[in-house]
């Protein structure tokens, strides 16, 4: 499958992934709304898309920080709201975040995934509003695909020998 297959934009605000069968937020949290997200906020925000059935569907989640590691492509160069490179495909608009925050909780921390870095770390719950963390909502599509070589969640990939 080539990379101009795999997000199929469904001219309603989202763009589907044929590879692992999810649907994203074609923008994240800071192009809609110009503004950086607590994690509590970037709760509130997916809460408010599933209240207004955002693309029509009620489901939309944060991403866990596989489903971020998934869309994270090193070939891609597109551009964050700084002009620097982000690693995600080409099809989601230039001037997105960088850093965003994932399903996953402990304790008073929260995992975040960095496109800058292909990195997932956790970091506080309590970071505030202006620390350059955004989230771009996702929902599952159908079956999770079984793929080999990208076993890694939270970093770099491991091939297999």
């Amino acid at each position: 499958m080539s990379t101009e297959e795999r997000f199929q934009d469904n001219g309603d605000g989202t763009l589907t992934d044929t590879k692992f069968n999810m649907m994203w937020m074609k923008e994240d949290s800071y192009q809609r709304n110009g503004k950086w997200r607590s994690w509590k906020k970037a709760n509130k925000f997916v809460a408010r898309l599933n209240e207004k059935k955002f693309a029509g569907y009620s489901d939309w989640r944060l991403p866990s920080s596989k489903d971020n590691r998934n869309l994270y492509d090193h070939d891609q160069k597109n551009t964050d709201h700084t002009g620097d490179i982000v690693h995600i495909d080409l099809k989601f608009p230039e001037g997105c975040g960088f850093t965003y925050w994932c399903s996953e909780e402990k304790g008073i921390n929260a995992m975040a995934y960095n496109f800058y870095s292909d990195r997932a770390y956790l970091i506080r719950k309590s970071t505030s509003d202006d620390s350059c963390m955004s989230c771009r909502a996702v929902r599952t599509t159908g079956p999770a695909p079984k793929r080999a070589n990208r076993v890694s969640a939270t970093g770099r990939s491991r091939r297999e020998a």
